[in-house]
């Protein structure tokens, strides 16, 4: 991945590929002119309010069930250094460092579109933080997805103002230290600043943006891998013969097959069973382009969510610079993302689940034709027998991970917020999903590069040739029993860093008319 110069915020435009860039490439990070200038002229709104000592909810009153007391001037200040310091109640692991990134840059690009009202210094320190490298710790549980994701912003919020915990070299460290190492100023929080942090939906959109980054990147892995195991299998191509899924033609579909056709292309082993008796393979050979071509569509939901979510205002109240108003509202609510992430869940679950059926016919003797367990002498070796124990796990662990978050709510404050949408558990769930199924491809794919071998002296593919090549530059072929964590650690890199998924994007063809 080439790390981008600068990816500059305007409140539009913003993509999930600049949030993998900034969040685990450490792209830097400016804001523009424009974004400066909608950002002052919010602002200005709030300013006028508060000079005028209109009481608008969260500059001059409590929140939540507390929006109808009302703070004197003199306190506001005070409200919003305990607004952050109240919510700041996550709790278990801390977050990965590319989360918490994310969540920041999201945060300031929603508040480039312009409703926020927040001051442009809140902006321009977050920004500092992601370019100086300082990431606020931030524990993994406490959002509810509505109201925005509260506790996990407020423990950025703290480390703004000079307070609570950052990761330096992978350890916690006190905030103000890494601030004055850094040279940046902790902030004062003015009217309507606390809450413009707290508020919003940015953890989970910045979590969606990465995952569906991942995600992308594993369905075309998944389609390489289908292709090697079809050759170790000696499947039949005609499955993926463009005629069918010109017939069906759902886009993720037509896009599948044509992958596995072109990479199947001139395999002197497929060619070898053109003409056998089984003229029809398993439906975890034959229909794994409709599995993962739904998915792929599936996934492309969550990214027309995205393209919304990552540049809009999800702020409360909202501030409309051109009528003078502030309207309270619901943006920060993550319904739309929590459906999303779910749908993403349990999409990606099911290319797993594929997968692991294709490493058990590989493994089986009967289905297979090859030797049990892949392994020339078995008995005394036990081959690859216990890949599918650890496919057949991580898949029953995406089964119960894949029940969609969003289906569930508890009311909070006072029943002021009496439904939320638990888009924060639906993103960490899929996040979950994802990095089970990347494992759960390694083992097929390992499997798959045993399977060819074992087919010498026939040759695959060109493509899935390569795959193996790719694979065996990592892991030896099998010969004797030995420890394969590190094996199969080597192979779920290869799927995690793209090395395959190049593989599967160069043998892309256009879909057939």
């Amino acid at each position: 991945m080439v790390r981008s110069v600068n990816v500059s915020l305007e409140g539009a435009g913003l993509t999930p590929s600049q949030v993998q860039q900034v969040a685990r490439y450490r792209a830097r990070v400016t804001l523009s002119q424009d974004a400066r200038k909608r950002l002052q002229r919010a602002r200005a709104v709030v300013d006028g309010l508060v000079d005028r000592g209109e009481v608008v909810y969260g500059l001059n009153t409590g929140v939540g069930a507390l929006r109808t007391t009302k703070i004197a001037p003199s306190e506001v200040r005070r409200l919003q250094r305990n607004l952050v310091r109240s919510h700041a109640v996550g709790v278990g692991p801390l977050l990965e460092e590319e989360l918490v990134r994310a969540g920041m840059l999201v945060r300031v690009n929603q508040f480039c579109q312009g409703s926020s009202g927040v001051r442009p210094e809140v902006a321009e320190r977050l920004i500092d933080l992601l370019n100086h490298d300082v990431c606020p710790c931030v524990p993994e549980k406490g959002s509810l997805g509505a109201s925005g994701d509260l506790a996990p912003s407020a423990h950025v919020g703290l480390v703004l103002m000079g307070e609570g915990q950052v990761l330096h070299a992978g350890s916690p460290i006190d905030g103000a230290e890494a601030l004055r190492a850094e040279r940046i100023e902790p902030l004062q929080l003015e009217a309507k600043d606390a809450l413009s942090i707290l508020n919003g939906t940015h953890f989970m959109t910045g979590a969606a943006a990465l995952l569906l980054e991942d995600a992308r990147r594993l369905a075309l892995t998944a389609d390489v891998v289908v292709a090697l195991s079809l050759e170790a299998l000696r499947g039949t191509r005609t499955a993926f013969d463009p005629r069918i899924h010109a017939a069906r033609p759902h886009p993720g579909q037509v896009a599948s097959a044509a992958r596995i056709w072109a990479m199947t292309e001139g395999s002197e082993i497929i060619a070898s069973h053109a003409e056998c008796d089984r003229v029809q393979d398993a439906y975890s050979l034959r229909c794994a382009a409709q599995v993962h071509g739904a998915s792929a569509d599936a996934l492309d939901y969550l990214s027309r969510v995205l393209a919304v979510e990552l540049n809009a205002g999800t702020d409360n109240p909202m501030v409309f610079p051109d009528q003078g108003a502030v309207i309270s509202g619901g943006n920060f609510h993550g319904q739309p993302l929590a459906l999303a992430l779910d749908t993403a869940a349990i999409a990606i679950a099911e290319m797993g689940s594929i997968s692991e059926r294709r490493l058990f016919r590989l493994l089986t003797e009967h289905l297979s034709d090859l030797p049990p367990f892949l392994t020339r002498h078995s008995g005394v070796n036990s081959g690859y027998m216990l890949l599918q124990y650890t496919a057949a796990a991580l898949v029953t662990e995406n089964q119960m991970l894949a029940a969609p978050a969003s289906v569930h709510s508890l009311p909070t404050s006072a029943d002021q917020e009496d439904h939320n949408s638990m888009g924060w558990h639906a993103a960490l769930k899929a996040r979950q999903v994802l990095r089970n199924v990347e494992t759960i491809l390694a083992l097929e794919a390992l499997a798959a590069a045993q399977g060819i071998d074992l087919l010498a002296p026939m040759k695959p593919a060109e493509s899935t040739g390569i795959a193996q090549q790719i694979i065996r530059a990592l892991v030896p072929t099998l010969e004797e029993d030995r420890a394969f964590e590190a094996e199969i650690r080597a192979a779920t890199g290869l799927v995690r860093d793209g090395a395959l998924a190049q593989l599967a994007e160069q043998a892309s063809s256009p879909a057939p008319r």
